[in-house]
């Protein structure tokens, strides 16, 4: 019973401290969104990768990152209605 709550509590440590972990309470949109986010994000890490997807595209490097990192202010779309709760 002990391994439980350690897992559990190792879990909830996690989920606070990064927010892609996703928790009980994510719903689908920022989920996907954390997703987009995260691959963007090595896109533009990787020099090798930009350099690819600029020949790729018949871009300059400069714009293939500036693209990407305009994706990623909204990389899933607007954010959907939240349904009131009653």
């Amino acid at each position: 019973m002990g391994d439980r709550y350690n897992i559990h509590s190792q879990l909830e440590h996690l989920q606070s401290k990064y927010m892609g972990t996703g928790h009980a309470d994510t719903t689908k949109f920022e989920w996907a969104t954390n997703q987009h986010r995260d691959s963007h994000a090595s896109y533009l890490g990787h020099f090798d990768l930009t350099n690819y997807f600029a020949v790729a595209e018949n871009e300059s490097k400069a714009r293939v990152r500036f693209n990407l990192m305009e994706k990623m202010i909204q990389p899933c779309g607007p954010p959907p209605e939240k349904r009131a709760e009653d």
